[in-house]
């Protein structure tokens, strides 16, 4: 049985931009919750970030869809008196506007839960509500520094950031997880939650690896491209047509398959320089070398294909012109504006959303209902 609207009836208000808060809010709109988006009159920066969908962002498409948009100037008596109304029946506040700002418009988590005691509030920042780097400007790229991430990607040469937004992706997955725990707590205690996921202590999560190797193993792994830093074969090798394949070998039982079935070479495997794992990536050069000349007589196809027969896992180097026609791809129709953009799809199937709301598209309806509410 599939996931199916599984949030309907949750109501989150969203008082968001950029992109962490609004890739969770899309997730919590694909589990079937009402995700109203706040902006401000101008709207969110994201609208700006590019002109593809015949002027409109695209990538506001891929984080907007399925909410509804009002336009709110929260330094307006009239407009906080709205929105504080909206949040006396909403199940859910998201926010990652700068830590501070909602309590200096009189909507601290005190003030709200005295009208809202089952109201989950989640604030995403980014290095926490307190201390002295809470006034910091956070963005993505800037944490991937600030937390190491650069450090340990790229090659030898020279650090390099992720070349897609990991920082605010991974928040939004998280708080989007936090958000669901509140929940179903809320469902034992009656009672909301307070929540607060800081785009540093995420990325020091996700950076454990490397920081476990810095304090107990001697030293973070240097940077090392597509290679690994501890395990051989492992990384890109380029075959006959010039095409590169990814492959990693795991064990000694794989060493000999990849060495029997694929590099047709049994006797490399008894040698003592390959024999285990911390051998072979110490002669990792030389076994490169040998790798590559073999590959050197097939085209990409057709080293693909040994691997599989062989059951050593592998990959093509792709580029994104490669992502873009691959037949694994599940894409999905996107409609902004008067335009229709397509684009991969979400990872689990959830409400069709396919609709990106136009700035205050939602303003005068959502205005009314509260306004109805409220006599």
């Amino acid at each position: 049985m599939a996931l199916n609207n599984e949030l309907s009836g949750i109501t989150v208000i969203s008082i968001e931009q950029a992109v962490a808060a609004p890739y969770c809010g899309l997730l919590l709109a694909d589990a079937g919750a009402r995700v109203i988006k706040v902006e401000r009159p101008e709207g969110d920066f994201a609208r700006g970030y590019d002109t593809g969908a015949g002027g409109e962002s695209t990538i506001f498409a891929w984080l907007n869809r399925g909410k509804e948009s009002i336009c709110l100037d929260l330094k307006q008596t009239g407009d906080q008196d709205l929105l504080r109304q909206m949040l006396t029946s909403a199940d859910v506040l998201l926010s990652n506007l700068a830590p501070g700002a909602l309590d200096r418009m009189g909507f601290s988590r005190a003030n709200l839960r005295s009208q809202n005691s089952k109201l989950i509030y989640c604030a995403i920042t980014g290095y926490g509500e307190t201390g002295p780097a809470a006034k910091k400007k956070a963005y993505d790229f800037l944490i991937q520094g600030e937390s190491g991430l650069c450090s340990v990607t790229g090659n030898s040469e020279s650090p390099s950031k992720v070349g897609i937004s990991i920082t605010d992706i991974s928040t939004g997955l998280t708080a989007f997880s936090a958000i669901l725990r509140a929940l179903i707590q809320r469902e034992k205690t009656h009672t909301g939650a307070d929540l607060s996921v800081s785009m540093f202590d995420v990325m020091a999560d996700w950076m454990n690896m490397p920081l476990l190797a810095e304090r107990y193993l001697g030293g973070a792994p240097a940077r090392s491209g597509l290679k690994h830093s501890l395990i051989a074969p492992y990384g890109s090798f380029r075959c006959g047509d010039g095409g590169q394949v990814l492959l990693s070998v795991q064990s000694n039982r794989e060493f000999k398959s990849f060495c029997e079935d694929v590099l047709q070479r049994p006797e490399i495997v008894s040698e003592s320089k390959f024999v285990d794992n911390t051998s072979r990536h110490k002669n990792r050069f030389e076994l490169d070398k040998i790798i590559e000349d073999s590959f050197s007589n097939y085209d990409t196809a057709q080293v693909i294909n040994l691997l599989d027969i062989a059951k050593i896992a592998n990959s093509r180097l792709n580029d994104v012109s490669d992502l873009s026609n691959h037949p694994f791809l599940r894409n999905c129709e996107v409609e902004i504006g008067e335009h229709h953009i397509s684009m991969a799809a979400l990872p689990i199937e959830g409400a069709s959303l396919s609709k990106v709301p136009s700035l205050g598209s939602h303003t005068e309806m959502i205005r009314e209902e509260f306004r109805n509410q409220k006599t």
